[in-house]
C-alpha cells in the first residue's frame, strides 16, 4: 500500500485534501521505511478552495495505486465530473483500495462503489446521500467505515481520523501514534473497525477528565478500578461516569480496557516480550483474560496479531 494518489478536479475541499497530503506526502521514513510516495492526480491544474494545483498527473494514472484518496466534494447538489467517477472507478477494478474523506463518498457513490456497503459522510449530508444512493447503507452516526477495499470518513477533523486508521493498518498502532503525535493529534474514536478502536481524549485544558487521561495510560499495569479513577479525578463515581460518556461515549471501563488492548498492540509490534509480560505490563491479570479480551477486540489471538505484523514490516511490500 504504498503508493498513494490523491484524486483531484475543481470543486474539492481544501482542507481534507490538506489532510491526507500532510499524513501520507510528508517524509516519515524515520517513522516507517518504506514510507508512502504520494502522486496528485488530476485532469489539468485545478482549483481546490481558494487554491490553484498543478496536479503530478493525470486521473487515468489513478489505476497504477495502491490506495486512492477523493477529498471532500465542495457542492453536493452538482454531479462529480464523469472523468473523475470513472476514473476512481476504474482503480478500485485495477485492485487499488478507495478511501473517501467528508463529502468525497458521493464520488465513491457515484462510481457505483458503496452499492450494497455501509458508508457515512458529513452528518449534513448524510440525508441527501441516502436519498440520492439509495443502495447505499448510509450510517450518520459513526467518524468513518472500513469495508476493506472502500472506506468513506465523517466531516473535517474524521477525515484525520480515516488517514491515521489507513497507517495503523499498514504499518501497525505504535506507528500511527507516532504519526499522531507529529500532528499534534489526539487520540479519536474510530469507526468501522473494531479492532483499532481508539478512544477518544478531550483536548480542551480545562476539561474535568484532561488530566485524568495521562494519569490512567501511565498506570496501566495497575489493578484499576472507577473508584480510583473517580477519586484521583476528585468526584463520585456516578459523576465521573456521565462526564466518561459525554467525553468518550463509552463507560470508564470500557475505555480503560481499551486503552489495555492498545498497549498491547504496541508491544506486540514493537517488543519482543512474552504475552505474560505483556499481561502484567497492561494490567490484564491473566494471559488468557488477555488473550480473551484481543481476541474479541482486534479480532486475532495475540501470537497472530505479532506475526502479521512482524511479516509486514519484514516482507515483500
Amino acid at each position: 500500500m504504498d503508493r498513494v494518489a490523491l484524486a483531484v478536479t475543481d470543486g474539492m475541499l481544501h482542507f481534507e485534501l490538506s489532510v491526507a497530503y500532510e499524513v501520507f506526502g510528508a517524509d516519515l521514513s524515520h517513522v516507517a521505511d518504506p514510507w508512502y510516495d504520494l502522486t496528485v492526480h488530476g485532469p489539468g491544474p485545478v482549483r481546490v478552495g481558494g487554491f490553484g494545483l498543478e496536479p503530478d498527473r493525470g486521473l487515468d494514472g489513478l489505476s497504477d495505486a495502491d490506495t486512492v484518496i477523493v477529498p471532500g466534494w465542495a457542492d453536493v447538489d452538482v454531479d462529480p465530473p464523469a472523468e473523475l467517477v470513472d476514473a476512481v472507478r476504474a482503480a478500485h477494478e485495477a485492485g487499488a483500495r478507495v478511501a473517501s474523506l467528508c463529502t468525497g463518498a458521493f464520488v465513491l457513490a457515484a462510481a457505483g462503489l458503496l452499492d450494497g456497503r455501509r458508508a457515512t459522510t458529513h452528518w449534513a449530508h448524510t440525508d441527501v446521500l441516502a436519498e440520492r444512493y439509495p443502495r447505499v447503507e448510509v450510517d450518520p452516526d459513526v467518524l468513518y467505515v472500513d469495508n476493506g477495499s472502500v472506506l468513506t470518513s465523517a466531516g473535517k477533523a474524521a477525515a484525520m481520523d480515516l488517514c491515521l486508521h489507513l497507517v495503523r493498518l499498514d504499518h501497525g498502532s505504535a506507528v500511527a501514534n507516532t504519526v499522531a503525535r507529529r500532528l499534534v493529534v489526539p487520540p479519536h474514536r474510530a469507526g468501522g473497525q473494531a479492532q483499532f478502536v481508539t478512544a477518544p481524549m478531550p483536548a480542551e485544558d480545562d476539561h474535568p477528565l484532561t488530566e485524568l487521561f495521562p494519569w490512567v495510560v501511565e498506570r496501566l499495569d495497575r489493578p484499576l478500578t472507577v473508584e480510583d479513577l473517580a477519586r484521583q479525578a476528585r468526584m463520585s463515581s456516578r459523576h465521573l461516569g456521565r462526564h466518561f460518556r459525554a467525553a468518550t461515549g463509552t463507560t470508564p471501563l470500557q475505555w480503560l480496557l481499551t486503552q489495555r488492548i492498545r498497549r498491547a498492540q504496541e508491544l506486540l509490534e514493537t517488543t519482543d516480550e512474552s504475552v505474560d509480560a505483556i499481561t502484567a505490563a497492561t494490567g490484564m491479570g491473566t494471559a488468557t483474560t488477555l488473550r480473551r479480551h484481543f481476541n474479541r477486540t482486534v479480532g486475532v489471538p495475540p501470537d497472530t496479531y505479532r506475526r502479521t505484523f512482524r511479516a509486514t514490516r519484514s516482507g515483500p511490500r
